[in-house]
């Protein structure tokens, strides 16, 4: 395999503010990892001063990499992120879905408005947004020097296991789940592989916390799945640190 089996390849991060987003945490780590590996970069979030660090060390590194603020939870602002990664980059061929917010409540008191806004990032961006990208990666299976296109989404450990205090969390990732394997299933006649890393606790910075990932771990696992040959389609990797018990 080549040292750079991206090479002409456009990856589309997503993500909300937070550990899981592409302004930092585990979507900064994506996009380092997928730009080391020759892919061109478009990092999507709500906040194009938390984006633009990383696209500068991109490109400092001699990488491609662009910008795009856009309020994904929305349908048209999902739809602006693809084609503005389009008029940039003239192509889709990997996405990467990793908006996520995590709230620790009971459903006695946790707010209706705290129970929104997790399905609103955790799962709404995730429609949107694929729905808005499957027509373009479809697309690039077909015309792309690696004959196949790539969707992951980033979803976590409560996604196999419930917790108390962790209901509504619990519903998004349960959710995913169903959703990234009916997709599985859609596209892959189309040659678009669909899979999910489901990570355990994240370090919220490149420091190794206690009992916690890297997101730079996440990274490396988003990057081995869209790596493979082309035959080869990875549907699910679970991620736990060495101390998580659950």
């Amino acid at each position: 395999m080549s040292d750079q089996p991206l090479q002409s390849a456009v990856a589309l991060v997503t993500g909300a503010t937070g550990v899981t987003g592409a302004t930092g945490g585990v979507g900064a780590a994506t996009a380092h990892r997928l730009a080391q590996e020759g892919a061109a970069i478009a990092l999507a979030g709500d906040r194009r001063e938390h984006l633009e660090p990383t696209v500068r060390d991109v490109i400092g590194g001699g990488g491609q990499a662009a910008a795009l603020e856009a309020d994904l939870t929305t349908a048209d602002g999902a739809s602006d992120a693809v084609q503005e990664t389009l008029r940039r980059f003239g192509r889709l061929d990997i996405l990467i879905i990793t908006a996520g917010h995590q709230l620790i409540n009971t459903a006695l008191h946790a707010t209706v408005e705290e129970w929104d806004r997790m399905v609103a990032l955790n799962l709404t961006t995730a429609l949107h947004i694929t729905h808005a990208a499957v027509p373009y990666l479809i697309d690039a299976a077909a015309t792309a020097p690696r004959q196949v296109a790539d969707l992951v989404i980033v979803g976590s450990t409560a996604g196999r296991v419930a917790r108390p205090a962790s209901s509504a969390y619990s519903l998004t990732q349960f959710g995913l789940g169903g959703f990234t394997e009916s997709l599985r299933q859609e596209l892959r006649p189309e040659g678009v592989r669909v899979g999910q890393v489901r990570p355990g606790d994240v370090s919220a910075g490149a420091a190794q916390d206690s009992g916690a990932l890297r997101p730079v771990d996440v990274a490396d696992a988003i990057s081995y799945l869209v790596t493979r040959q082309r035959q080869v389609s990875v549907n699910e990797m679970v991620l736990r640190s060495s101390g998580q018990t659950w």
